[in-house]
């Protein structure tokens, strides 16, 4: 209103402060409860490439947090079933190791083995592939989201970051320690794990005292 009132020469004479350095916070998505995790992991139908593939897919960004875009980048000379590890680069080319849970390790090898040879087309890196034959897009990993979503009969959105997200949490639930998740997240400060995790800052507090050797 000032500014209108300025604008048309009867507002204040001075200047007034600009709100262009306003940030509004960041907004992150519900963690998934297990009962509706487990209803969108049991929704491809695993008589089809393509449902195995999808569920392999959701394992795999749940079991380890990736974002949309290591997931999607994720290629085949990087996982290492042996080692239950898998090597994964990042934002701003940063790479870590990103250990495989035991519940997902099954799910990835099966895709592998059974259904990405029925997918496959070519010469094809990276280890998810399309229905075309080849890697899968971005767009198609959040559609594939979507589609379970609504198939399993779940009104919210889903999307690869939602289940990023419940990884997070399911971790700091689970008593994991906050630096730890800053690393298999692949967070360059600990503020960011912390808004992701939608932790309160007494919370961080805690769990960060509780770890410093300077107590």
């Amino acid at each position: 209103m000032l500014k209108f009132l300025k604008k048309h020469g009867e507002g204040p004479t001075v200047d007034l402060p600009s709100a262009a350095g306003i940030r509004l916070p960041k907004r992150v998505p519900k963690a998934l409860t297990m009962e509706i995790l487990d209803r969108l992991l049991g929704s491809p139908d695993l008589s089809t490439p393509t449902g195995v593939r999808d569920r392999a897919l959701m394992e795999v960004v749940y079991g380890t947090g990736l974002r949309a875009s290591e997931a999607i980048g994720l290629r085949v000379e990087e996982v290492n079933l042996d080692s239950a590890a898998f090597r994964v680069t990042g934002k701003r080319g940063k790479t870590r190791w990103v250990p495989l849970p035991m519940h997902t390790s099954p799910w990835l090898e099966r895709y592998l083995n059974e259904a990405r040879p029925q997918l496959v087309k070519g010469q094809v890196a990276q280890v998810f592939v399309g229905s075309r034959g080849k890697a899968l897009s971005r767009q198609s990993a959040y559609s594939i989201l979507d589609f379970h979503r609504r198939n399993a009969g779940i009104a919210a959105a889903v999307s690869p970051h939602t289940l990023r997200h419940t990884y997070a949490v399911h971790l700091i639930q689970g008593g994991a320690d906050l630096r730890v998740v800053q690393e298999l997240l692949g967070h360059s400060s600990i503020s960011t794990t912390q808004i992701y995790t939608q932790l309160d800052l007494e919370q961080v507090r805690r769990i960060y005292e509780s770890a410093h050797p300077r107590k």
